[in-house]
């Protein structure tokens, strides 16, 4: 999965749009009792989440790759613009 778009929303939620089109939400906050993750425990400091296409990642040096993203996201759009034939 190539991540297209990418939003943090409340309660360390990132909003992801994949490269296919599916919409999903993946929660971070299991991750935040991790040292690495310890600054985003601060609102301010999640908000600052850059997309790496085949990463997310923060200034703390935090960081997920897609594939641990697709494997613990909840989808919640599947309409991916290709058509359905």
């Amino acid at each position: 999965m190539r991540i297209a778009r990418l939003e943090p929303r409340d309660r360390w939620q990132l909003s992801i749009v994949a490269d296919d089109g599916r919409v999903g939400i993946f929660d971070v906050s299991p991750y935040l009792g991790y040292e690495a993750f310890a600054d985003l425990r601060d609102p301010a400091q999640f908000a600052k989440v850059v997309n790496g296409g085949y990463f997310v990642e923060w200034d703390c040096g935090a960081d997920l790759s897609a594939d641990t993203i697709e494997a613990r996201w909840k989808v919640v759009d599947q309409s991916d613009g290709r058509g359905t034939g």
